[in-house]
């Protein structure tokens, strides 16, 4: 029988509990958001062989991570360098004014917009801490949890691809995921919803 290829996965967490007086990495999953990770995580089936469950450290995405480690029997390990472009600078945006500076942060990778983090870095950084957990793993799938717009800086640098809006997850809150092979790290597919995992 030939060897299962394995694959990594990385998931964005899904809705969050948005209030304009806590830090954006203290924010919490909303009950859709909850609800949308029970579910996957009582059909985890594209899941199965997962054996390492690695979170962003902000609690949104660990909170995405836990159920699904959890339902897998696999502990959550976190990981410091996965936390979302540094948007400390500006702190909480309204929507349409937040949509605007993200525009921007994809569209001028090389410039710090209103003082976020640069796209190049936050690049830099996911990817390296991508490969660094990759390379201590030699057995099973990976689930990574985290965020959407350094998932997008990764899934573009893993697919050879130069950094642009038209590659993030899209509208909807969150919630998506994209695989990689671990022998080649080459995206199989672009972003699907999270109830995907549960779908087979």
């Amino acid at each position: 029988m030939a060897a299962h290829s394995r694959t990594a996965r990385y998931l964005t967490h899904p809705q969050v509990l948005i209030d304009p007086l806590v830090d954006v990495p203290g924010w919490s999953l909303s009950e859709v958001g909850h609800a949308r990770v029970v579910q996957v995580s009582r059909t985890q089936s594209e899941l199965s062989r997962t054996t390492q469950v690695i979170s962003s450290c902000e609690i949104k995405a660990v909170q995405t991570a836990q159920p699904l480690a959890t339902a897998m029997g696999v502990r959550v390990k976190s990981h410091p360098d996965m936390h979302e472009n540094d948007r400390s600078a500006t702190g909480f945006l309204p929507p349409e004014e937040f949509e605007t500076v993200a525009d921007q942060f994809f569209a001028q990778p090389q410039a710090s917009v209103r003082g976020w983090e640069r796209a190049v870095d936050a690049q830099t950084r996911i990817v390296r801490a991508v490969m660094a957990c990759v390379s201590e793993t030699d057995a099973g799938d990976i689930l990574f949890v985290g965020h959407g717009g350094v998932g997008t800086l990764l899934f573009c640098a893993l697919s050879n691809l130069p950094i642009d809006r038209r590659y993030d997850q899209g509208p909807g809150g969150g919630g998506n995921w994209f695989q990689f092979h671990l022998d080649t790290m080459k995206p199989s597919h672009g972003w699907r919803p999270m109830e995907e995992l549960a779908s087979s």
